[in-house]
């Protein structure tokens, strides 16, 4: 049985590793933001059993890369069909309004099978976003592919350099 909420924790993990050495080396500061959740019922030592969310989440991580702001959320897909409901309306809008004031914000999806992570530009989400129910990975841009096979991080801020000199 695979629980729905351990999805993508792995991709997260090295995310967070990632970031963390960014935050070490002096080249970005980026942290995850937690789900607000209401715990419903502990166990015994005090672990959270049951919860239900408190308000709706925006990205996953936010934060300044050499003073650029930057939000991105991470995406794990198991087929070669990412489906762009997966990305709530909420979070879309905040993305909107994050570049609007001047911010980067992107996705990052991690297709499983193929152990290569995509960074999905916010200026191709939205060509995606009214018309689409998916996006097919032989439609992505080779440039913001990233391999993953063997990795314990990934190279975000090369791609996030290419989206800034392609805008």
């Amino acid at each position: 049985m695979k629980l729905r909420g351990l999805r993508g924790s792995a991709f997260e993990e090295i995310i967070n590793r990632t970031i963390e050495d960014y935050r070490v080396k002096k080249l970005a500061l980026i942290q995850k933001i937690p789900t607000p959740i209401v715990p419903m019922k502990m166990d015994k030592e005090g672990h959270i059993v049951r919860a239900f969310f408190d308000k709706k989440s925006t990205v996953d991580y936010i934060g300044v890369v050499q003073e650029i702001p930057v939000c991105f959320d991470a995406k794990e897909c198991a087929t070669n069909s990412f489906p762009l409901a997966n990305i709530h309306k909420h979070q879309y809008d905040f993305m909107k309004d994050f570049e609007e004031q001047g911010g980067v914000s992107f996705i990052i999806i991690y297709y499983s099978k193929k152990q290569i992570a995509y960074y999905l530009t916010f200026s191709e989400l939205k060509k995606y976003w009214s018309h689409k129910k998916n996006i097919e990975f032989d439609e992505l841009v080779d440039n913001y592919i990233i391999n993953m096979k063997g990795k314990i991080k990934i190279n975000i801020l090369e791609k996030l350099q290419l989206d800034i000199d392609e805008r």
